[in-house]
């Protein structure tokens, strides 16, 4: 009997010890985790931070656009620029994002305007080359678009 307590008593002394280590090694290794996720990502903020431009006027352009969309309909819209503050508050010239909304909506399907999902990926790519059309000296003059009248027929 003496013997079945001693062999009793031994067993919980060596899975403690073994718990310990195994949690000691997930702290360093987590902690080593945190620390190296938090330099790295706080040199992603501090650079993105210094990059994004402050907003600046918003041009709207007044005339709504109707083009023809595949299998005979079409799509009306709206739109206006959001500017960068570095774009000034001169009046801009327009006509060359009214051309690129024209080439980028015209002859699409009217399921992909149909939704959210498609919208937003034709807005991106719109917003992508008035940006790059818009670029002066490589300073960002758009930062933003935003539609004021969406309508398929």
């Amino acid at each position: 009997m003496a013997d079945e307590k001693d062999t009793a008593a031994e067993a919980p002394k060596k899975s403690n010890k073994m718990l310990m280590v195994v949690i000691a090694m997930a702290l360093v290794i987590l902690g080593g985790g945190g620390a190296g996720a938090f330099f790295m990502l706080r040199g992603d903020s501090a650079s993105a931070a210094e990059e994004k431009p402050v907003k600046g006027a918003v041009v709207a352009i007044d005339s709504a656009l109707t083009v023809n969309l595949a299998d005979g309909h079409y799509l009306k819209f709206g739109f206006a620029l959001q500017m960068t503050e570095a774009a000034g508050h001169e009046e801009i010239d327009t006509s060359q994002a009214l051309n690129l909304a024209i080439e980028q909506y015209t002859g699409r399907p009217i399921a992909e305007l149909s939704t959210e999902e498609g919208r937003n990926k034709l807005k991106a790519e719109l917003l992508e080359k008035i940006e790059k059309a818009y670029e002066v000296e490589e300073k960002q003059m758009v930062m933003d678009l935003y539609f004021t009248s969406f309508v398929t027929q």
